[in-house]
């Protein structure tokens, strides 16, 4: 008489799908705050040349006043946004004469970390040139 001897089952996948959730999560977890990070510095650049933009625009028509630079300086920062400019690192520069060019620039600084770990920062600069008034 034969004795049936037990099988393992070698076909049952009751933890499969979790094993993989586990093994893909980081990954995906990774890449999701890649793009948000990647947003918010997108973000601060739209700020930043919305703002140099704008003291460009106060700089073409303020040839007239005292100090021209210090008005698109000042338009610079005040046009920021949800960023805060340093106003030493705008630059203004022009002869402030009509029809010549006013170069407005200005850079802001920017870190993107994951987790708590930087994985690149530097500045992002913006220019723009408009004609003076």
């Amino acid at each position: 008489m034969k004795t049936k001897t037990p099988r393992i089952r070698l076909r049952n996948a009751d933890g499969q799908s979790v094993v993989e959730f586990a093994l893909v999560l980081p990954v995906l977890a990774l890449v999701l705050f890649g793009i948000i990070q990647f947003g918010i510095v997108f973000n601060n650049y739209i700020d930043l040349t919305d703002a140099v933009r704008a003291g460009a625009r106060k700089a073409a028509v303020s040839a007239r006043v005292s100090n021209p630079t210090a008005v698109a300086t000042q338009a610079v920062v005040n046009s920021a946004g949800d960023i805060t400019i340093d106003p030493t690192k705008v630059t203004v520069t022009s002869t402030w004469q009509p029809g010549d060019d006013v170069s407005v620039q200005a850079a802001y600084p920017y870190a993107i970390s994951l987790f708590g770990l930087v994985v690149a920062s530097g500045d992002l600069h913006s220019k723009t040139i408009e004609r003076v008034e």
